[in-house]
């Protein structure tokens, strides 16, 4: 089998990312569909993710520089992979189980300490748990997880395997 090259591969997972984002700056702004906190905190991990690629394809590094590249996606993935596995979960409550809902991340940011503000939104509150986006089943927290597991994956199994030339 045929792989694209070490740089096209990263500059692809660049592109996903940034559709990724793309899409989510559509729902929200042109549907309506306004992000909780764990969702912000979700696109900060794409984010991430899609910085690493970017890097890695603009540095286009020797074996061992595209394998810190891929320690550094994963890693990256992991982190936003790790929020959304939360995220599912919180929405997999029964509705009595369901934390009440809190205030909104900007008022958080402004009120509370960085570290309060970070306890909160990760405990969780109901407008995290509530379903309002599905495709094929899945809310978007799911795709997001789906999609952090392939882009973690590949950008490590990708970056650690040498190129043609190598």
């Amino acid at each position: 089998m045929i792989l694209p090259s070490r740089r096209v591969s990263n500059a692809i997972g660049f592109v996903v990312c940034a559709m990724m984002m793309a899409y989510a700056y559509y729902q929200q702004f042109t549907v309506g569909l306004d992000p909780c906190p764990l969702c912000i905190f979700q696109r900060v991990g794409v984010v991430a993710v899609a910085l690493v690629f970017l890097t890695a394809a603009v540095h286009n590094p020797g074996r061992v520089g595209a394998r810190v590249y891929g320690a550094l996606v994963a890693l990256a993935a992991l982190g936003g992979g790790a929020v959304a596995a939360r995220h599912v979960w919180l929405q997999s409550l029964p509705p009595d189980q369901v934390p009440e809902c809190g205030p909104g991340l900007d008022y958080m940011l402004d009120a509370f300490p960085l570290s309060d503000t970070l306890r909160i939104v990760f405990t969780g509150s109901g407008e995290c748990a509530e379903v309002t986006w599905t495709f094929v089943g899945l809310s978007m927290p799911a795709w997001v997880l789906i999609w952090f597991v392939i882009l973690g994956g590949v950008g490590l199994v990708r970056n650690c395997l040498p190129d043609a030339d190598e």
